[in-house]
């Protein structure tokens, strides 16, 4: 078999390599036919006619701010604050829910949230007990009086 490959003539190799990146897409426009007029109202393009869809167009301008209504493209980072503590402290404000808050020491507190801001809350207390603000860092968790905390 070697002696079969070997007796063929060697191909002549040219010293230049192929390059692939100058070569050019030449695209021929062709004649319109007239006798296509009934497709125009059905949304076809004529013969010879490429129409972009600006359905595409919208679909490239929402991938580029990194909206993922139609799917495709990289998962965008979720927002740094979402301002569910915010509305949970609005509601519960709003309704004069009685919470408990249970401190990282163990400590319970009990009181209505009478206002909040980045760093703490300030709770109501019934009776004689005096007011509280408590600092969020030092809460472990809260819940509502009438529910089990645990």
């Amino acid at each position: 078999m070697k002696e079969a490959i070997a007796s063929t003539p060697p191909v002549e190799q040219s010293n230049e390599p192929e390059s692939f990146a100058n070569r050019k897409l030449i695209r021929p426009t062709l004649p319109r036919n007239d006798h296509n007029q009934g497709n125009h109202s059905a949304g076809h393009a004529p013969a010879g006619e490429r129409r972009e869809r600006p359905e595409r167009h919208e679909r490239m301008e929402r991938h580029d701010r990194g909206d993922r209504a139609l799917g495709g493209g990289k998962k965008t980072s979720p927002p740094e604050q979402t301002n569910a503590e915010n509305f949970y402290y609005q509601k519960q404000m709003q309704g004069k829910t009685p919470m408990v808050v249970v401190l990282k020491d163990g400590e319970e507190i009990r009181g209505v949230i009478e206002w909040y801001d980045r760093n703490c809350l300030k709770l109501i207390r019934e009776g004689s007990l005096p007011n509280v603000m408590v600092y969020k860092p030092a809460i472990k968790y809260m819940y509502k009086e009438g529910e089990n905390g645990r």
